[in-house]
């Protein structure tokens, strides 16, 4: 079966709402908790799952992904298709309808002129947009007329649903953004955290790292939502805090990503005022190897980029040598427990993209022991710590705070030992590892140690746009603000001429082949990338708020404005 034939039906209707909403803000407040805190309201500018879903309820794209992977129209009047005449026969062009009348909250119309602004926004060099894979491939986006955009690609495209499609590509309004175009990005410091949106919700107060207050959008496209007239949107705490004040208290409605052990949740669960909701999805908790040596001695200009290569980790063997160290079995059990799986994949589904690949999962310490010698790395003054001319095999291993991630620092450490390896920890405030902040040394992207951990997933069901991250020149860095994608620094050229084979690749039996080797090339065959496990998301709701439907391809505010209260 050819992609091509998938597109002729790729829509999907869907719609969500309880079966007697009343009017517009009739249900009060809603309270939201998410323990990482958002830091920006601008997806653009960072690649935290924090900052992308707070982003969502505000701003919205033209379509989404539904619970089971479906594409639904949002902004659009429909998921354009080669049935519908939305994609063209030959697959080099998507054309999307805008809903007619709809407003931005401060009540001016959406028109397709935002639409091509916000490409241009996320596809100027300058910029270091954090979603620039969205756009790979595209040549041209043109408004036909107000309510037409048409995307023009540099080759045919079997997928055409990467811009503008699902929580991590949504609409900005070139009003509000078109002096905040290239480096000067990040500098708009009121538009990104009080973005003029579509969504069901306006900000009202965006305190960084703290809360947002936001109301009900009163120019939203449907009168009679949202149901709720206010919300706070807590962040910060940690996983125990936001799950015992929705699970235990009561004090919040909905929490996010209860990353907690299995025995904890369970006696939570026990407190009676809410339920957990849990799904699997593409969420890969791994570790990131540092290409690129981080060293506070080299100059900022060239500290973590490409032109200072990694002395330690540039070595296949040592790379692989630590991944074989690891007990992912075990950290299942002390992590996850039934929302957990061991993986070495870092595509775990759909089924169709997914490795066969196992090897990683047995652990083999004396394996470890053996590459490393191969590779020169010995242990020549005795005390346990392998050197190489004069070199410690010496690593920092950073990740964010969280009781969990600790417990897995903590064991991957004692591995590591084992094979001679010396491991410093440190752990940072989620909201400051997961932002966007180009002036601070502890984000996630500027990487500046030699390994982190962390998870995150992709929109859809279609791996193409969250392969091609790992594309040569992705990689944050000065001239980008220390934004991109390609989190470790890699380039191949081998792996890049895959990804342009995999984009104009229609059959799906060939595309599943092509995305398991590119997934093989990150992991089994550099280790540049490390799975640990693949995890199921786990959040919470209470017992009175209703209409919520946890979606593991998008954003889990997705349908917050089908969100209602159940009368008890």
């Amino acid at each position: 079966m050819k992609l091509k034939t998938i597109l002729l039906g790729a829509a999907a209707a869907f719609a969500m709402a309880p079966a007697a909403m009343a009017e517009r803000g009739a249900d009060g407040h809603v309270n939201v908790i998410y323990w990482q805190a958002p830091s920006i309201l601008n997806p653009y500018l960072s690649g935290g799952t924090k900052d992308i879903e707070s982003s969502s309820i505000i701003l919205e794209p033209l379509g989404r992904y539904d619970p089971d992977g479906n594409l639904v129209p949002f902004l659009a009047t429909e998921i354009p298709t080669v049935e519908n005449g939305g994609v063209s026969e030959d697959l080099t062009s998507i054309t999307w309808k805008i809903k007619p009348d709809l407003l931005w909250s401060d009540g001016t119309p959406l028109t397709s002129e935002d639409v091509v602004f916000t490409a241009e926004y996320c596809m100027d060099p300058q910029g270091g947009c954090a979603q620039l894979s969205k756009f790979n491939g595209i040549k041209t986006v043109e408004a036909v007329d107000d309510l037409t955009v048409k995307v023009t690609f540099a080759t045919p495209q079997p997928n055409p649903y990467g811009a503008f499609m699902g929580g991590q590509s949504p609409i900005l309004q070139k009003a509000q953004f078109k002096d905040c175009t290239g480096g000067r990005a990040a500098e708009c410091t009121e538009a990104n955290f009080n973005p003029i949106g579509t969504g069901p919700f306006v900000v009202d107060e965006f305190k960084p790292n703290d809360v947002i207050s936001l109301s009900a959008n009163p120019n939203y496209r449907d009168a009679a939502k949202p149901a709720f007239a206010t919300m706070t949107f807590k962040g910060g705490g940690d996983a125990t805090a936001a799950g015992r004040a929705v699970l235990e208290t009561g004090e919040f409605d909905y929490a996010w990503n209860l990353q907690l052990a299995p025995e904890v949740l369970e006696q939570m669960a026990q407190g009676g005022k809410g339920e957990t909701v849990a799904a699997f999805g593409t969420l890969v908790e791994r570790i990131e190897m540092n290409l690129t040596d981080p060293s506070p001695d080299l100059p900022p200009e060239t500290r973590a980029t490409v032109d200072a290569p990694h002395p330690i980790l540039s070595d296949l063997n040592v790379r692989k040598a630590l991944s074989m160290a690891i007990d992912r079995e075990i950290l299942v059990e002390i992590g996850y427990g039934q929302a957990g799986r061991p993986t070495c994949n870092l595509v775990p589904a759909p089924e169709m993209y997914a490795s066969p690949n196992k090897e990683c999962i047995p652990q083999d310490i004396e394996g470890a022991k053996a590459l490393l010698d191969e590779a020169g790395w010995t242990d020549t003054d005795g005390d346990g710590i392998r050197d190489k001319d004069g070199k410690k095999l010496s690593l920092l291993f950073q990740s964010s705070t969280n009781a969990v991630r600790q417990n897995f620092q903590d064991a991957i450490k004692a591995w590591w030992g084992e094979i001679g390896v010396e491991t410093e920890l440190r752990n940072v405030s989620a909201s400051v590892f997961f932002g966007g902040d180009p002036g601070s040394p502890d984000t996630f992207q500027k990487f500046y140690a030699d390994v982190e951990m962390y998870a995150n997933n992709f929109d859809g069901t279609d791996p193409q746009a969250y392969l091609a991250q790992y594309r040569c020149g992705n990689e944050p860095k000065p001239s980008s603000q220390w934004q991109g994608e390609n989190i470790n620094r890699f380039c191949d050229p081998a792996y890049d001429a895959m990804l342009d084979e995999l984009a104009k690749t229609g059959e799906l039996d060939k595309r599943g082949e092509i995305a398991k080797k590119l997934n093989e090339m990150l992991t089994k065959d550099t280790y540049t990338i490390v799975p640990l496990v693949d995890r199921g998301r786990v959040s919470a709701h209470s017992n009175t708020l209703g209409g919520v439907a946890l979606n593991t391809w998008d954003s889990e505010l997705w349908n917050v404005a089908d969100w209602y209260r159940i009368k008890e």
